[in-house]
């Protein structure tokens, strides 16, 4: 849970940066749809990257670690941090939200939040 909380840290830091100074801060300045543009293409190479892993590993029930996989999905989650930290939202209650789900059946999971909105 450190990697989450030193990194959320920086990118708080970076929304007070000016868009010139770093990667991030340019998302920031970009607003929402820049940051949403970007999450789409991560997950169209996340999902580029397993099909290609799995074509792959098809034969291998236990595959060796994939690095482009891994490093795809390493975006993803990064640049997911980064809205939760544009939106003001702590990426910590995430993890708490997931461990709450613990010993939770899938279907029963999908069937609360089914039945409270």
């Amino acid at each position: 849970m450190d990697t989450i909380n030193e990194l959320t840290k920086i990118l708080r830091e970076r929304k007070e940066a000016s868009p010139e100074s770093s990667y991030v801060s340019a998302l920031y300045s970009g607003g929402l749809e820049k940051i949403l543009a970007k999450i789409a293409e991560e997950s169209t190479e996340t999902i580029d990257a397993a099909r290609s892993a799995a074509q792959l590993n098809k034969e291998n029930l236990n595959p060796p670690r994939d690095p482009h996989l891994i490093h795809e999905v390493a975006d993803l989650w990064f640049h997911t941090m980064v809205l939760m930290v544009h939106m003001n939202q702590d990426p910590e209650w995430v993890l708490q939200e997931l461990e709450a789900r613990f010993g939770v059946s899938g279907h029963t999971e999908k069937a609360n939040r089914d039945n409270s909105g």
